[in-house]
């Protein structure tokens, strides 16, 4: 049901800090028709090319200054996640996704105050990785 607003297209990257590559990071949007604070995402899965990402080693921005991890953000109820926004995804991985293409599976869940069940979506989509372009 909320799959296309999950994985938006064109959106997968490889992240650069301090002249390294700490890893990728990809773009969704809410699985929801409203507003959300952070506690309330159920959970985020990523999977590369058939293999699950630890969710220690994935991180999520509203604004792309403050960064949490999974755990940190089921007590963030001041950062909102609003409907049409972003959520930035962060994977880290030394070296980030090697050139060529990959396969991403993204999946994001959220509950909400009257619905009994998380509501999630998944988005599978073959990325490219060019590094000329960084």
């Amino acid at each position: 049901m909320f799959d296309n607003n999950v994985f938006l297209e064109n959106t997968c990257v490889n992240v650069r800090e301090n002249e390294q590559i700490i890893g990728y990071e990809m773009q969704t949007n809410i699985t929801y028709y409203r507003g959300i604070p952070l506690s309330m995402i159920e959970y985020i899965r990523v999977s590369t090319d058939g293999e699950e990402v630890p969710e220690e080693d994935i991180r999520i921005s509203i604004d792309c200054n403050d960064w949490f991890t999974l755990k940190e953000a089921e007590t963030v109820t001041t950062y909102k996640w609003e409907y049409g926004d972003p959520l930035y995804v962060r994977v880290l991985q030394e070296g980030g996704l090697s050139e060529g293409i990959h396969k991403i599976k993204l999946t994001v869940a959220t509950r909400t105050a009257y619905i009994p069940v998380p509501l999630e979506g998944v988005k599978e989509r073959e990325v490219m990785i060019d590094w000329e372009e960084h």
